[in-house]
């Protein structure tokens, strides 16, 4: 199901392959050029996302959002998603992580963790550093966080990210979507928002690879 509450299968659109690894406070990750294609959600017309009633920052010029259905119990996918601190273990990219609070993630929880930015025309190589906290999480149904990325020569101001967990016949389709602000990525709108695609894109196919090998492919 869609987060409009449709159960139609997404429909998503073949995205350029990048040369070079691709950075995003989605993931900051790393994409070859030999990666296989992954593909962007096309919701025209759709009601925007949703978690305790925010979203994504509307006014953001950097912005992608794609599903993906995922043959695994929601449970699992949950457990992988808001377990912070496990996330080196199956986001080769993640390389430090640090939660700032103790307990159980929720809403106001903080952590903090770093990746690798590849050098570009226009900013330096540098590890970038990502402060994250939560503005809301329903168990098992959405989470929303937000802020900034910071590395030598390389600024994100603020990234929202959203995620939405929908039980579907067959798995559970997730849903995510983020926007980022700042001067260094809107002067460059069409490369940030490739780069924020490929690291989307990136989390999602590692998370779908992850529950379902941990659960042997079954959704329920």
């Amino acid at each position: 199901m869609s987060s409009n509450g449709t159960s139609s299968a997404p429909h998503r659109r073949p995205r350029p392959r990048l040369c070079a690894v691709a950075v995003t406070l989605a993931l900051a990750g790393a994409l070859a050029a030999t990666a296989p294609t992954a593909q962007a959600t096309d919701r025209t017309g759709t009601a925007p996302s949703r978690c305790g009633g925010r979203g994504v920052d509307p006014a953001a010029l950097v912005r992608y959002e794609s599903d993906i259905v995922i043959k695994a119990p929601l449970r699992t996918i949950w457990k992988l998603q808001t377990d912070v601190e496990g996330w080196p273990s199956w986001q080769p990219p993640v390389t430090t992580m640090e939660r700032l609070d103790p307990g159980r993630l929720r809403k106001g929880s903080r952590f903090r963790w770093t990746t690798p930015a590849p050098a570009t025309p226009h900013t330096p190589a540098t590890t970038l550093e990502i402060t994250s906290t939560v503005r809301h999480l329903r168990d098992q149904d959405c989470i929303l966080w937000k802020g900034p990325a910071i590395g030598e020569g390389l600024r994100i101001d603020e990234g929202v990210h959203l995620w939405t967990f929908r039980e579907v016949e067959g798995g559970v389709r997730v849903h995510t979507e983020e926007t980022w602000t700042g001067d260094q990525v809107e002067a460059d709108v069409p490369t940030a928002t490739e780069a924020l695609g490929q690291g989307l894109e990136a989390w999602l196919d590692d998370l779908k690879a992850t529950a379902e090998a941990r659960s042997g492919g079954r959704p329920h």
